[in-house]
């Protein structure tokens, strides 16, 4: 049978609030009260690719508006990178469904990125953040949210000691350095991606995957169509322990929760770097 949009808006709201009220909700509502990411008479871009992160996000904070238990106002943001014609109409599709009312705006990162050979993909995202800051401080806005969730997290922590040699994680909220008053939260952070493929598929909703046009003609990609990225082999990695001790997502998390300055050879603050050796005989 098919729903319509407001059949299917209905249904995905209602799920949030009976079937992933565990899952997905409390741990949305946990990560913004923990880590403080919204604060009264806030006025929020919330960042939406088009995948099922920012769509599931956009869906969230409509809820907590529901709630209304402080002011805080929001936009739906929609950067168009230059994508092609089918993933930018199942993107104003999704959101029509949803009953999200997006604000669409060009850019041509997409273009500009096509022909550079070294970290591509890290130009391309330090220039969608810049476009997203531009766009949400011309609609008056103080933040700019976006829908990394806790596996991003925690693959981001192995990513860099791994692959960067350094202990880093992806940060629930930071203030621009570039753009004054402006600052990025994370509101997804607590949030588990199996749980939001499985509000999708319980929703029967279907977001584009990547639609960068880099890896459309990367020869790294498999036939499967997944790149060959480090993220994919550091998410095949975690599910491989995972077999060995199921806890070893959260430990990873945690682990930069509880660093011991006491145990650290060396570390970085405040762009200095302090040496155990500094404080040895002391």
């Amino acid at each position: 049978m098919n729903l319509t949009n407001s059949e299917i808006t209905a249904k995905a709201e209602l799920s949030l609030r009976k079937k992933f009220k565990k899952s997905i909700w409390c741990r949305f509502t946990k990560g913004i009260n923990e880590y403080e990411l919204i604060q009264p008479n806030d006025r929020i871009a919330v960042c939406i690719s088009g995948g099922k992160d920012s769509m599931l996000m956009a869906k969230l904070f409509q809820e907590l508006k529901r709630h209304d238990k402080f002011p805080f106002e929001v936009e739906f943001i929609v950067m168009d990178p230059g994508y092609n014609h089918e993933n930018r109409c199942k993107i104003i599709e999704n959101a029509e469904k949803l009953s999200v009312p997006i604000n669409i705006f060009e850019s041509d990162i997409f273009s500009s990125v096509t022909h550079i050979e070294k970290n591509p993909c890290y130009i391309c995202a330090r220039m969608r953040r810049g476009f997203l800051y531009n766009k949400a401080k011309e609609l008056k806005c103080n933040k700019i949210a976006l829908g990394h969730h806790f596996d991003d997290v925690i693959e981001t922590i192995l990513m860099g000691m791994l692959y960067g040699g350094q202990v880093q994680t992806m940060m629930p909220k930071l203030h621009s350095t570039n753009f004054e008053g402006m600052e990025l939260i994370r509101p997804m952070y607590l949030i588990r991606e199996a749980d939001i493929k499985h509000w999708c598929s319980y929703n029967e909703l279907d977001f584009i995957q990547c639609a960068c046009r880099f890896t459309e003609t990367c020869s790294d990609v498999r036939e499967d169509g997944h790149s060959v990225s480090k993220r994919m082999e550091i998410k095949s990695l975690i599910a491989q322990m995972k077999k060995i001790n199921p806890q070893v997502e959260k430990n990873i998390f945690r682990s930069v929760e509880n660093v011991n300055l006491s145990t650290i050879i060396a570390y970085k603050s405040g762009g200095e770097v302090h040496n155990f050796l500094d404080k040895y005989d002391k």
